[in-house]
């Protein structure tokens, strides 16, 4: 009898070919490869006698498209327990993520030493982790390729694999692309992942050619979930300045007070796959370089006059007629103060004008863009998880 397989059972791993991490994912995820093709067509007129005109066509595959995928998981944050079989750390209690590699490998092109009885897991770069928090930049992100792993999908019931009932498919030489943070004000927080890979493969006798998982600490915990609830952002004034009104004589408020009702961050390193294009042979991608990276979002909020509120604000940045750059520095406190939460600060963020959105309670939507100190850094956001114990 064949086998049908479900998604609600599918399970995702991760592994850079020493540690392999499993990475609880939502549904709606997916994958896939194309192939580029070459048409030849005929275009002809008629033959002699003037009856019969050849009309057909040829196809040819070129080469491989790099495969991609894509995948939602919450953001989990969580306090590690020392020396346990599948954990983080086997001397000190740190701050980790269930979705920490996925952050290392967007960031930098990362080296991760495994904890052991003695030792705890580490990162080279872009990644810290003390008792309470864990700190990711993008400050080691300034680099041509960033660091690649092997994503695999394990298709089938039950958490042993066995050849007869689970299919996997291997993502060889997979990057990450693009990190989304959702923060819907009645949802759990989320972060959406997308990337590419070199090739996608059936792995024979999944059993024994599937990597055991090392790291799935806190991965069925119920205690590491973020509220967006209870989300607060601190917008303040950098180098703006309307010339005007409400924050004084001739000034912009420093700071401006704002309750969101919903928003989201981005972080894109715009990454291009490289192919040959040999004549005669199909081409397979060989590896990645990075584009611009860019990072941004918008946040929402409803229409207020309070005192530096959000009319203040869109008052302000229309009024900005001379302002070349509308420098804010914006701190969103993703579920609030208290463990677990997500901070994201962004240091220097442009703000564009906000628009408004004409519901039941007028809101307004305004994007922002986190920008460099300067073009040689990449100082333009911060993320901090607080971790509770679990």
């Amino acid at each position: 009898m064949a086998n049908l397989f479900f998604s609600r059972n599918t399970r995702v791993l991760m592994s850079d070919g020493t540690t392999v991490w499993e990475i609880p994912v939502l549904d709606g995820f997916s994958f896939s490869q194309a192939t580029n093709a070459s048409e030849i067509t005929l275009n002809e007129m008629a033959a002699s006698g003037g009856t019969t005109s050849r009309r057909g066509r040829k196809m040819f595959n070129d080469s491989y498209a790099p495969a991609e995928w894509s995948f939602s998981t919450y953001a989990r944050p969580f306090k590690s327990v020392v020396d346990v079989a599948t954990g983080w750390d086997g001397n000190a209690i740190k701050c980790h993520a269930v979705e920490e590699a996925l952050w290392a490998y967007l960031v930098s092109n990362p080296t991760f030493t495994p904890g052991g009885s003695s030792g705890d897991g580490a990162w080279t770069t872009s990644i810290a982790s003390v008792t309470n928090t864990c700190t990711i930049d993008f400050n080691d992100s300034n680099v041509a390729a960033l660091g690649t792993f092997d994503l695999y999908f394990v298709m089938g019931e039950g958490s042993t694999i066995a050849n007869a009932t689970h299919t996997v498919y291997k993502l060889k030489g997979a990057v990450v692309n693009s990190a989304g943070v959702d923060f819907d004000i009645d949802g759990i927080s989320t972060i959406n992942w997308s990337g590419f890979a070199q090739l996608i493969n059936e792995v024979d006798t999944p059993a024994s050619n599937t990597p055991a998982v090392t790291i799935n600490e806190a991965t069925s915990s119920t205690a590491n979930f973020i509220r967006n609830r209870l989300t607060t952002l601190t917008a303040t004034n950098v180098a703006f300045n309307t010339g005007d009104n409400d924050g004084g004589a001739g000034a912009s408020p420093t700071q401006y007070n704002l309750t969101l009702t919903g928003g989201s961050l981005n972080f894109e390193n715009n990454i291009t796959f490289l192919t040959p294009e040999t004549l005669g042979v199909i081409n397979q991608p060989i590896g990645h370089v990075t584009g611009t990276r860019t990072i941004g979002g918008s946040f929402t909020c409803y229409l207020s006059n309070a005192s530096a509120g959000s009319m203040d604000l869109y008052e302000d940045l229309q009024e900005a007629t001379n302002s070349i750059t509308n420098d804010f520095s914006l701190v969103f406190d993703i579920g609030g103060a208290a463990a677990p939460a997500m901070k994201v600060t962004i240091p220097n963020a442009h703000l564009e004008i906000p628009t408004h959105s004409i519901e039941d309670v007028i809101s307004l939507e305004t994007t922002f863009h986190g920008l460099p100190s300067n073009l040689d850094t990449a100082d333009e956001a911060s993320i901090v998880y607080t971790g509770s114990t679990y």
